[in-house]
């Protein structure tokens, strides 16, 4: 693995990166917990910050497609109405709602959207695979 693409990017991608691999590592636990507890009530609350920070450093990361916004960035629209939508459901008693949102936070936003990270000409690609 080559590290010298992620040091030469920007603060935005550095801060993106930074941030989305431990909201990848507490939403996998998330999924696995049992629901309700204390532990998952306080790691609910982290991996929903740590994803809010994601989503705010991906807005301030152009399109490698060029122009300033890509189809990916529609995953940051995704983060900024799950999370509160979650949180909402949550305080509700709405369970169901809340799962939902987190389960589709999760799939859109780390595993679809990270996975379009490794595309050819990606820096995650670059870092993994060689630029």
């Amino acid at each position: 693995m080559n590290w010298q693409p992620m040091l030469d990017a920007s603060v935005a991608i550095q801060l993106h990166f930074y941030t989305v691999i431990p909201a990848f590592v507490l939403g996998t636990i998330q999924m696995i917990l049992p629901k309700g507890t204390r532990i998952h009530r306080w790691n609910g609350y982290v991996y929903m910050a740590l994803m809010m920070m994601t989503a705010t450093a991906a807005f301030f990361i152009p399109s490698f497609m060029g122009g300033r916004f890509g189809y990916i960035h529609l995953f940051v629209l995704l983060t900024y109405v799950s999370i509160p939508w979650a949180l909402y459901n949550a305080r509700k008693g709405n369970v169901a709602a809340h799962r939902n949102s987190m389960i589709g936070l999760y799939i859109g936003g780390i595993l679809i959207a990270g996975g379009l990270a490794f595309a050819p000409g990606r820096l995650m690609h670059d870092m993994l695979f060689g630029g």
